[in-house]
């Protein structure tokens, strides 16, 4: 067995029977935890509970992970001996997109902005960080270590591979407002990163990496320079590099989004053909892609089609169209295989998939209906987040309070963290009735029926 497929804590006895491999099992493991299966019930786009067609958090990870598979053949069939030698594994790839979003808040990024103001002074918050936290630590798969996967899974989950104290920089965020009707979405946004207290299992993925490779992994493209003039400097500092398996997953992730959730946005009449035609079919006429200025198989004409049976076609074809241009680049400036090579779309097929995500996020995420939504679920786990630290042992959960009480002794920081890690793990309708019981007349209350 080698380092990347060791866990933390090894099974001892081992189960008779299992001839599964790591990731198979890895793959398991995420299917069958609480906090893949909330996802059911968390904003992907549009807010839980406004229709029955949309994607949730959980659809957007299956399609993702079919999409990561789709990723992985393409490119055993394209470079079989380096693919060989890598050892890309369609279930490790498949596990790490099914597990990619299981740390993101109730509410989607309204919930994350809430979260990151709350714990601002105490590590931040961010849904990638909370999802390496959950895999970690909290999922109860093991005494103290999680889900206990194997380090190669948790190495592909590592979009970011640096800390909130590395990558915040403080000229993002103003002086704190005395209301939380008053905290702008814009000026809270968290640093992708992992949280500094979950450094001990962070150390033990990049364990097998030389001194060298993970120093180079974990740099990233400062704003120090630019600190002296606030305004100007309104970016948090970033992580540049990922293993091949995470840039596979990442770039499943963005073709679910760009083209997947642009399903939503068409047949939800979010957006219109003449909109799409100006902002999309315009500037893709011009990228030198063959298949997208392809006559005879017209997608604006397909996508808008009153016919569902097109735009099933539509999409299905511009996702293969992404998944079959995907090559690998080397890094000559890593040692690791891992490191060396990463999934690439060449840059026409990028500047396409980035036409279609900007396009989403300007009609769709950014669309008024959406983003009172949004605030609402940021107002909810503010209001949620400021009762529990009030009175913690008094409204917590009996286990979550007792995990409270322990991370006290150690300092206000890790007790913080407890409170952000409840609130967290909530879906939106969970959310909206605990709420409605601490803040709403009996009248307004949200009771099972």
């Amino acid at each position: 067995m080698s380092q990347w497929e060791e866990r933390r804590l090894e099974r001892n006895p081992k189960r008779d029977g299992d001839h599964r491999s790591a990731y198979q099992r890895d793959k398991a493991r995420i299917m069958h935890c609480a906090s893949f299966r909330r996802l059911q019930a968390k904003t992907q786009v549009v807010g839980v509970g406004i229709g029955d067609f949309y994607r949730t958090r959980l659809t957007h990870s299956l399609e993702a992970a079919q999409i990561g598979t789709g990723i992985s053949a393409q490119l055993q069939q394209k470079y079989s001996e380096l693919t060989d030698y890598l050892q890309l594994d369609e279930h490790l790839i498949e596990t790490i997109c099914l597990a990619h979003d299981i740390g993101h808040p109730p509410f989607g990024h309204g919930g994350e902005i809430a979260l990151h103001y709350m714990m601002s002074d105490y590590g931040g918050f961010e849904g990638n960080g909370q999802t390496f936290r959950i895999l970690t630590k909290l999922e109860a798969y093991s005494p103290n270590d999680g889900m206990n996967l194997a380090r190669r899974s948790l190495l592909g989950v590592l979009k970011y591979p640096n800390f909130m104290s590395a990558l915040s920089n403080p000229a993002c965020h103003p002086i704190k407002p005395t209301r939380f009707s008053q905290v702008k979405a814009s000026e809270w946004h968290p640093p992708k990163a992992l949280f500094d207290c979950d450094k001990d299992a962070f150390d033990w993925v990049l364990s097998p990496l030389s001194a060298k490779d993970k120093a180079h992994f974990m740099a990233f493209a400062s704003n120090e320079d630019k600190l002296a003039d606030q305004q100007a400097n309104k970016e948090h500092n970033k992580t540049q590099y990922k293993s091949i398996d995470c840039s596979i997953m990442e770039l499943a992730d963005d073709i679910a989004y760009g083209i997947h959730d642009l399903e939503d946005a068409i047949v939800m009449g979010l957006i219109s053909q003449a909109q799409f035609s100006e902002e999309v079919s315009t500037p893709l006429s011009t990228m030198e892609i063959p298949f997208l200025s392809d006559k005879a198989f017209d997608i604006e004409t397909q996508l808008f089609a009153s016919e569902a049976y097109a735009r099933k076609n539509a999409i299905g074809a511009l996702v293969n169209c992404f998944i079959t241009a995907i090559e690998i680049q080397t890094l000559n400036d890593f040692q690791d295989a891992l490191l060396k090579y990463n999934a690439k779309l060449p840059q026409p097929y990028q500047a396409a998939l980035q036409t279609f995500k900007r396009f989403v996020f300007a009609h769709v995420i950014k669309k008024p209906e959406i983003q009172l939504l949004e605030f609402k679920g940021q107002q909810i786990v503010m209001a949620l987040f400021e009762a529990f630290a009030s009175e913690p042992l008094r409204l917590l959960p009996k286990n979550t309070a007792k995990r409270w009480q322990v991370a006290k002794e150690e300092s206000d920081e890790l007790s913080m963290r407890v409170i952000a890690d409840y609130i967290s793990g909530m879906t939106d309708e969970y959310a909206n009735r605990v709420y409605a019981n601490l803040f709403l007349p009996k009248s307004h209350r949200i009771t099972d029926k």
